[in-house]
């Protein structure tokens, strides 16, 4: 039983000692050639074609909503019309942050 808590302790010493010696990742602060496109996708999803995307789901899943008496479908397209509006933020925040 000894041996098993002596390996189990070394285990985890090993893992947090390899945890304070790790460089920092930045993950969002590279490849400057995507940002044009980065900046395009953004603007799409967070601009005009978005919203309109966003209003055609919902509409859709008004009508099939209301074709089989149900408002799940209409409320699968506010939470569509709800990713397209905090999505690209949230991947951003999380694409840019310092672990």
């Amino acid at each position: 039983m000894k041996a098993y808590l002596r390996n189990t302790f070394l285990l985890l010493a090993s893992v947090l000692s390899l945890g304070f010696v790790a460089t920092p990742a930045w993950a969002g602060t590279t490849g400057t050639e995507f940002t044009a496109l980065y900046n395009l996708v953004t603007g799409w999803s967070q601009g005009y074609l978005g919203r309109t995307l966003s209003i055609a789901a919902f509409l859709v899943g008004a009508i099939v909503g209301f074709a089989k008496s149900t408002a799940m479908p209409a409320l699968i397209g506010i939470i569509f019309a709800v990713l397209f509006a905090v999505g690209p933020g949230v991947i951003n925040g999380i694409a840019s942050a310092v672990v």
